[in-house]
């Protein structure tokens, strides 16, 4: 079968990033009423999620710093729902992923999954909090804000859903996950708000990142600023946000699926698809059929998100760890997204399949892009016929000759032009604190 030639493209994006991170933290701490919520003698709990914030042991070493100086002592608490197996161990292994140990922050890690109940919000939803972290002097909550993976709404992936989840751990992910989108979506904001007004949050830091994984924004918060302030801080977010260069698509070829792009493997954001009971699919991007080749390592054989493709490859599949997987998808309840597409031998018998399904287009017609993940979207390839789409935006440059796509002795194309750095090494990320 013929398969469309293909053109490499760089995107540019909006970049925005903080130079000095131990600075401008110090400046917003520096803030008279953040700076007078932090006492001589307090233990301070300060959040870790399973998020890959960009540089957060960066962030969290010059915060402790901070707390140090002020004459406090503060100590890390994973706060990520049911990550890690939902065992204490396991969340301690994540933030290693991270690079986020004891060494590289200069405090202590005290993990554990035990909860202690707050209260109940009007509607009677239990209200958890990490036991240790309720036992300290004061807790200081660190999330990046952006736009969730499952709904759309004013308060998405947060401030407020590491207070209500990720303090929450298992019990209080279960919780709201029982709920389903609702839960997550409104009962998750109630929550938060709850665990905001118990007099244990000291102030929140609210990170922002650009399209290139760096930080654009970071901001300290009081309690009762949280709500209002992560509404601006999403809409942000948002703006700075990486996408494809074109709306309409054939087949999205993406290399590979992975915890470290995306809490659910592939972001729904840049695919468009949701994958919920229930829940309207976003309108554009429009794309008929995702392929997803392999599964990343920094995974650990988790592949939720395969369920959002259409077609994955015998390689992916024979990594999956269908125990971690089903974990994962279990405390979320969406099923959808851990279903098994068509298994294809390999990346061309992949693409044969997805055209030959893409009625009445010849197969060197398609529209065709392939990324190397949700996550990375500097460098792509598209098909020729998407050439001059994609330039219309403005913000597209070509960056190679029209070639044939390249694979190797076992049918998988040859590896993305992208240097392990910008793929390896990005930051294990999970959607369910």
């Amino acid at each position: 079968m013929p398969f469309p030639r293909v053109v490499k493209l760089r995107q540019r994006f909006p970049a925005e990033h903080i130079e000095d991170i131990d600075q401008a933290l110090r400046q917003q701490c520096d803030r008279e009423e953040i700076a007078r919520s932090i006492e001589p003698g307090m233990r301070v709990a300060i959040t870790a999620g399973s998020r890959g914030i960009a540089g957060i042991d960066d962030i969290l070493r010059s915060l402790v710093r901070i707390l140090k100086e002020r004459k406090a002592s503060p100590f890390i608490v994973p706060a990520m729902g049911s990550h890690g197996g939902a065992t204490a161990e396991g969340q301690v292994e994540i933030l290693e992923s991270l690079g986020v140990t004891e060494e590289s922050c200069d405090a202590p890690i005290r993990s554990s999954m035990e909860v202690v109940k707050l209260g109940e919000t009007e509607r009677g939803i239990p209200v958890y909090m990490d036991r240790i972290a309720s036992e300290a002097d004061g807790v200081i909550l660190v999330a990046r804000i952006k736009p969730h993976t499952d709904f759309r709404s004013s308060l998405e992936s947060g401030l407020l859903k590491m207070a209500a989840i990720g303090l929450g751990k298992h019990e209080g992910a279960l919780t709201l996950h029982a709920h389903g989108v609702k839960g997550i979506r409104d009962y998750m904001v109630e929550v938060g708000e709850k665990v905001l007004g118990s007099g244990k949050i000291l102030f929140g830091v609210g990170v922002v990142e650009d399209a290139y994984e760096q930080t654009a924004r970071i901001e300290a918060i009081l309690p009762s600023r949280i709500p209002d302030r992560e509404r601006d801080l999403l809409r942000e977010s948002a703006r700075l946000m990486p996408k494809l260069p074109v709306s309409k698509i054939d087949v999205l070829f993406v290399d590979r699926l992975g915890k470290n792009f995306s809490g659910t493997g592939m972001d729904t954001n840049i695919i468009g698809r949701f994958r919920i009971p229930g829940v309207e699919e976003p309108s554009e991007p429009e794309i008929k059929y995702l392929i997803v080749s392999d599964l990343s390592e920094q995974s650990h054989g988790n592949a939720l998100g395969v369920g959002l493709a259409d077609v994955t490859t015998r390689r992916l599949f024979e990594k999956i760890d269908f125990a971690a997987t089903n974990q994962n998808v279990l405390t979320s309840t969406f099923l959808e997204r851990a279903k098994i597409p068509l298994v294809a031998a390999n990346d061309r018998e992949a693409l044969e399949i997805a055209m030959r399904c893409n009625w009445g287009v010849e197969p060197e017609d398609t529209r065709f892009v392939r990324i190397p993940n949700t996550l990375n979207l500097k460098e792509l390839y598209v098909s020729e016929n998407l050439v001059d789409e994609a330039l219309s935006g403005g913000n597209v440059e070509i960056a190679g000759d029209a070639a044939e796509m390249e694979f190797d002795e076992e049918g998988y194309l040859r590896a993305f032009e992208e240097t392990e750095e910008a793929t390896e090494t990005s930051r294990v990320e999970a959607s369910y604190p």
